[in-house]
């Protein structure tokens, strides 16, 4: 099941969409977008950095930061799960602020902007930990891969996602992120707009 970036882009979404991945008992794997919004956002920081327009890119990220930290107050009741996200969330935006004070470069900018969907993975997951749904959250960059001709490698990601699913034997839910990939060297990469069709399919 692939939900965009509307579909987790509100508190509520992610409630809903909690419901429907668990409405039978089938094994599941979720693939799930950035919060809408959260993409154009780091790609207009990146922009403002490749521009050397660091005051800009970091009045982007204040912004983001603040929408991410009023989202996690609307979607997280119980206090320890809240403090889990915050100290996440505190994680990610602490990278997005230390780019500004580096070259950046195209390794970089790929780095900025899978921040997106590791975000609101890492978000969705806490909420089913919350509501006391099993589940295993099994990152995308362990098995999505590129080829040096910079097309999934499809030999290689279904040799990869048969080594992490054997890792959770006994869960049948599983949540991953879609649009981001590692390239043939190894490096943080992504598929593109529509890449979390692609990693569905």
């Amino acid at each position: 099941m692939k939900f965009g970036g509307t579909s987790v882009g509100k508190p509520e979404r992610m409630h809903q969409v909690s419901q429907l991945i668990t409405r039978n008992a089938e094994p599941t794997l979720v693939v799930l977008s950035a919060l809408s919004g959260t993409t154009n956002a780091l790609v207009e920081m990146s922009t403002a950095l490749a521009s050397a327009n660091k005051q800009n890119a970091a009045e982007k990220i204040a912004v983001l930061e603040k929408q991410y930290r009023a989202f996690i107050i609307d979607l997280l009741k119980e206090e320890d799960i809240r403090v889990k996200a915050n100290e996440m969330n505190t994680e990610h935006f602490e990278f997005l602020k230390i780019t500004q004070k580096i070259s950046l470069s195209d390794a970089l900018n790929k780095d900025i902007l899978a921040q997106g969907e590791l975000m609101s993975t890492k978000l969705f997951s806490l909420y089913l930990e919350q509501e006391k749904i099993e589940h295993a959250l099994i990152p995308a960059l362990d098995f999505m891969c590129l080829d040096m001709n910079d097309e999934p490698d499809l030999t290689l990601i279904a040799q990869k996602i048969k080594v992490v699913l054997a890792q959770h034997p006994t869960k049948k839910l599983f949540i991953t992120q879609g649009y981001i990939c590692r390239n043939a060297k190894g490096e943080v990469d992504n598929l593109k707009r529509g890449g979390s069709d692609y990693t569905a399919s």
